[in-house]
């Protein structure tokens, strides 16, 4: 995966009862959310915690379920992510802190042994960053639909498998699923919460 950004972490600092770190967040493998959680579990270890690993979900809501149900310690979320607030407002999670994090390289991808694409397309993408295409999409492209995945993985997966053109993914997806990029590539800049459930007592305070 890309390097993570060397911004430092903006609030995140540890309590004695934590002793091992399992971080949640949204998968499967290939997600700017897994890259994150890696750099979380990073800081983790540099603070004398054993990091155990990224535990990865269909969605950040089961991420969620796992945290509360004492299945991991900590949850990553984006903060693009327009359900975000949702963590926010749960009486049964509390922020833990927050970090810069950059993305992988983000790019429209199109499967193996495709032959140049032309006119209206249907590109798969995870909602968050939609906005995207537009700035990425080649001049010869005009977007027919954009069906929503539940991760940049899943949306590279369905471009792979024929359910569309085309996805808005990561060069790591891509690169899972044998994609090529036909456009230009950047990453994003962003932000990402770290929750924990309130009575856990094992996580950040």
């Amino acid at each position: 995966m890309q390097q993570s950004s060397d911004a430092p972490f903006l609030d995140i600092s540890w309590p004695s009862t934590l002793t091992g770190g399992t971080v949640a967040t949204l998968g499967p493998s290939g997600t700017s959310s897994q890259l994150a959680a890696e750099r979380l579990i990073g800081r983790l270890v540099a603070d004398g915690i054993p990091g155990t690993g990224a535990e990865l979900f269909p969605s950040y809501e089961d991420a969620a379920a796992a945290v509360l149900g004492g299945g991991a310690d900590l949850m990553v979320v984006a903060n693009a992510y327009a359900g975000i607030s949702d963590f926010y407002m749960n009486t049964r999670l509390c922020l833990a802190g927050a970090f810069h994090n950059r993305t992988p390289l983000y790019g429209i991808a199109v499967p193996p042994g495709t032959t140049e694409l032309s006119g209206p397309v249907r590109i798969a993408s995870h909602p968050a960053p939609v906005p995207l295409i537009a700035q990425l999409l080649p001049d010869h492209l005009t977007v027919e639909e954009t069906i929503l995945t539940k991760s940049t993985s899943q949306a590279a997966l369905a471009a792979c498998s024929g359910v569309v053109d085309a996805a808005l993914t990561t060069q790591p997806s891509a690169e899972l699923y044998g994609l090529t990029f036909v456009s230009r590539v950047r990453p994003i800049e962003m932000l990402w919460s770290v929750f924990r459930a309130v009575d856990s007592g094992r996580a950040a305070a």
